[in-house]
Parts: C-alpha cells; sequence; structure tokens
C-alpha cells in the first residue's frame, strides 16, 4: 500500500503558491494579472485549509473552502465588471492612473 503524502508537502506547495501570488501582485500593473494572483493567493489558502482539515480530521476547513470560493467567485464578478467599465470609458487599464472612481 502506498504512502500518503504527508501534510508537509501540502503546506510547502501552498506557501510556494501564495508567494508567487504576493509576488505578482506587487509587481504587475495589469489589473487581470492582479486578479489572477489574488486568485492564486485564494487557492493557496484553501489548499492550507484541506490539509488541516484532513489532518485533524474535521470539516471545519471545508467550510471556510466553500467560503473562500464564494468570496472569490465574488471578486471575479465584481473586479470584472469593473474592469470592462473602466476600459470602456478611458479605452486603457493602468493601476497607477486609476487613483481615483471619478467618472
Amino acid at each position: 500500500m502506498p504512502m500518503p503524502m504527508p501534510p508537509n508537502a501540502f503546506l510547502l506547495v501552498s506557501a510556494i503558491l501564495f508567494t508567487i501570488g504576493v509576488v505578482g501582485v506587487l509587481s504587475r500593473r495589469n489589473p487581470l494579472v492582479i486578479f489572477m494572483s489574488i486568485e492564486l493567493m485564494l487557492n493557496a489558502v484553501n489548499l492550507s485549509f484541506m490539509t488541516f482539515s484532513s489532518a485533524l480530521h474535521s470539516v471545519d476547513g471545508w467550510i471556510f473552502v466553500f467560503l473562500v470560493l464564494t468570496v472569490a467567485a465574488a471578486e471575479v464578478v465584481i473586479g470584472l465588471a469593473i474592469i470592462v467599465s473602466i476600459f470602456r470609458s478611458r479605452q486603457e487599464i493602468d493601476v497607477d492612473d486609476l487613483n481615483s472612481m471619478k467618472g
């Protein structure tokens, strides 16, 4: 019977994914890349929740994962709507120029 992977491996992957997401948010100026990096960070948090839930034999981690997935879906819908609205009015999207939401 094969041995299951240790929780440390999942937590290491989660930390690497979260770090890649943070670097993407801090270094990029394209809002779509920033949103993808935020989604990567949320998925890394979900992986760590599931790892701890499995290690502790609890369903609390599953509840938090569903909550984070719901927030992530709402963030994508609202964020993309804002990006499309800004692109239609300005014909360009640059995070540095978007310091105010004036119309």
